[in-house]
């Protein structure tokens, strides 16, 4: 398969990246900055400099053709102010949605957050995010031109990845390894008959390939 993955940089699409690339599958990353491009080679990743807040869909599009899958993983970071929760977590998202309708590529993968809901109350800075991400994971899902699946992880960590998951539309909070994200989307990817599910991801006790087959309905 080719891959082109929206925000290439981020640290579960260089793990994604790393997993697709050494199975076999042609792997592309957007980035923004032109000095990440060595990180993805090494990723075994095909770097796209691209600006998501100042693309045009077409741009995006371009980029797009051709690929058998679509994976949004692009974010503003920890640090950024609520502007970049708009333009980014939600406006990027929007705008990498409609570049994969134009482009024909239906198979569209979200990684979004626990919690992430348009009508989230609050001021704070991560409240603005969770009502970024939970407007992108609405707009992706009335796009009828997609077959999206939206994951949810919890509480992201740098530890070691078990490959023992709990997925399932409501899990209840808990920590997951960026590892095992990365090792689930490789997996849904390959599992398109999990189109139209919204899966909440955090460790548990079943093995990633298992726990996507279980939500698949195999």
């Amino acid at each position: 398969m080719r891959i082109v993955i929206a925000g290439g940089h981020g640290q579960i699409a260089l793990r994604l990246e790393t997993l697709l690339a050494a199975r076999g599958d042609e792997v592309a990353g957007i980035i923004r900055k032109a000095e990440q491009s060595d990180d993805l080679r090494e990723a075994g990743a095909e770097p796209i400099v691209l600006d998501l807040e100042s693309a045009s869909v077409e741009e995006v599009a371009e980029q797009l053709r051709g690929a058998d899958a679509a994976v949004f993983a692009a974010g503003a970071g920890p640090g950024s102010g609520t502007d970049r929760k708009d333009t980014v977590d939600k406006g990027a998202a929007v705008l990498f949605a409609d570049a994969a309708v134009r482009a024909g590529v239906r198979r569209f993968l979200v990684v979004s957050s626990m919690g992430a809901d348009p009508a989230h109350e609050g001021s704070e800075v991560f409240d603005v995010y969770l009502r970024a991400k939970g407007g992108a994971d609405e707009y992706v899902r009335g796009l009828d031109g997609l077959d999206w699946t939206i994951l949810r992880p919890g509480m992201l960590t740098n530890d070691a990845g078990t490959g023992l998951v709990r997925l399932e539309a409501h899990t209840g909070r808990g920590p997951i390894p960026r590892d095992d994200v990365a090792a689930a989307l490789a997996e849904l990817l390959d599992t398109p008959a999990t189109a139209g599910l919204t899966l909440e991801l955090i460790s548990g006790s079943a093995p990633v390939s298992v726990a996507v087959k279980s939500v698949a309905g195999n």
